[in-house]
């Protein structure tokens, strides 16, 4: 069910990115929510497993929710309130994934039933719709049409690249499904790129593939993508192994596990996620992206050295989760000011994907690592120098990923303005128009 929601997600998130901005945000988010409220009351309403993919399926329509609401909010609002609003709608991706979690732990203690998850799915896609209902609506900002062929192909060549990641422990990393599908995966997007480039309104622009900007975006994506899951699901595994048996751990119920442990990480995005916009429009989105990754690095080596006691695990926890927060809030920015105003949903629909990609690489290797050479017993369990090495790789990524936003991005230069520059700005956005867009 996990791997047929993802596969999906990477095929409808681009479409749906594009069709956003060829035809306006606001009936494509409507459109949208229908889907996931339909396929939220179908896995709600059913025991049988055809038709609960099949509701799996209908939510992961929800992955493109993102890119479309990023694409919308420079429609709405005025410029000096944009990098703000991008910061918190970006930063909220990671509160929201923490929060499901810590719900997730409350519902299904005790053996609860799992069709509760998905009316509360339904009841929120309900709340979104209604008020996604409110919004003007606006004209695409795009011209031409879908690019059927190019949103086939890039779909066939993610789903080659992701299934091996989602099921490359049970098929075994160098079997031949494995090695199959990776080797296709790169032939297929190779050929993306090539047929791009001879179309006339190509679902993703050559530029989008080789900005350096938009590329080390994206690299930075995929690290913050595998830095959330890895945190979650290796701080589980830790907190929940019985020390009696294993020599570390907490023995802690799925429910303290996160409640206790991870819920105070995924709450502080609540602050965190507006800090980051701050950190953004003071320092601008390079410098926020490289006080996320140094933030999550410093939390993962805190999780490797120190993880005997309950506070430890919660103060490393939360200092990955919020550079994880700092890092979403920071690009949407990046994105934004890199692209024309037509390809914003393409570009951060990438973006998503990439992410996406970077959760699969995180929950296929702390997988990996907890089910090599586990400690012999009813119920193997992962040595502690196994999750050390999950949470000593993250920090390696972590400073690798510092190091390249800070050397390979520009600096962006601030325009200088006039006081009576600043204040015409201050009186077209009090009056709710279009402030003018000036140069450095």
């Amino acid at each position: 069910m996990v791997t047929a929601n993802l596969l999906a997600a990477t095929v409808f998130t681009p479409m749906l990115g594009r069709l956003g901005d060829l035809h306006g945000r606001r009936p494509v988010i409507l459109g949208v929510l229908i889907v996931v409220l339909l396929g939220s009351v179908l896995a709600a309403t059913t025991s049988s497993l055809p038709l609960l993919l099949a509701g799996r399926v209908a939510q992961a329509a929800s992955f493109g929710l993102f890119p479309l609401a990023i694409g919308l909010l420079p429609e709405e609002l005025p410029p000096q309130r944009l990098t703000g609003a991008m910061a918190l709608v970006s930063g909220m991706l990671s509160v929201g994934a923490g929060f499901g979690l810590a719900v997730t732990g409350l519902l299904m203690r005790d053996g609860g039933d799992y069709h509760q998850l998905f009316w509360l799915a339904a009841a929120l896609t309900a709340v979104g719709l209604a008020g996604v209902w409110l919004l003007p609506r606006r004209a695409g900002v795009a011209t031409g049409g879908l690019d059927w062929a190019g949103a086939a192909l890039l779909g066939l060549g993610l789903v080659l690249l992701l299934l091996p990641l989602e099921e490359g422990n049970g098929w075994g990393w160098g079997s031949v499904p494995v090695l199959g599908c990776l080797t296709g995966a790169v032939i297929v997007l190779v050929g993306v790129v090539r047929f791009e480039r001879r179309v006339t309104h190509p679902l993703v622009s050559t530029r989008m593939l080789t900005h350096r900007a938009i590329v080390v975006a994206n690299a930075a994506g995929l690290f913050l993508g595998f830095s959330m899951f890895a945190v979650f699901l290796a701080v589980s595994a830790l907190v929940q192994t019985p020390p009696a048996v294993a020599g570390y751990g907490f023995g802690a119920s799925v429910l303290a596990a996160s409640l206790v442990y991870l819920l105070p990480g995924t709450a502080g995005g609540i602050i965190s996620a507006p800090l980051g916009g701050r950190l953004v429009a003071r320092f601008g989105a390079k410098s926020t992206l490289v006080i996320a990754a140094v933030l999550a690095g410093a939390g993962f080596t805190m999780l490797a050295a120190l993880h005997a006691s309950t506070w430890q695990v919660i103060v490393g926890a939360l200092m990955v989760n919020t550079g994880v927060t700092f890092g979403y809030a920071a690009l949407p920015a990046l994105i934004v000011a890199q692209v024309e105003p037509a390809e914003t949903g393409i570009a951060n629909s990438v973006n998503s994907i990439a992410r996406s990609v970077g959760m699969s690489l995180g929950t296929a290797f702390v997988v990996t690592m907890m089910t090599r050479n586990p400690i012999a017993g009813p119920v193997p369990l992962p040595r502690e120098s196994q999750l050390v090495t999950v949470f000593m790789v993250g920090a390696a990524l972590a400073a690798i990923a510092a190091v390249v936003v800070a050397r390979a991005l520009p600096r962006a230069q601030p325009p200088k303005l006039t006081v009576p520059e600043v204040e015409a700005d201050e009186v077209y956005g009090a009056a709710g128009l279009d402030v003018p867009v000036r140069q450095p």
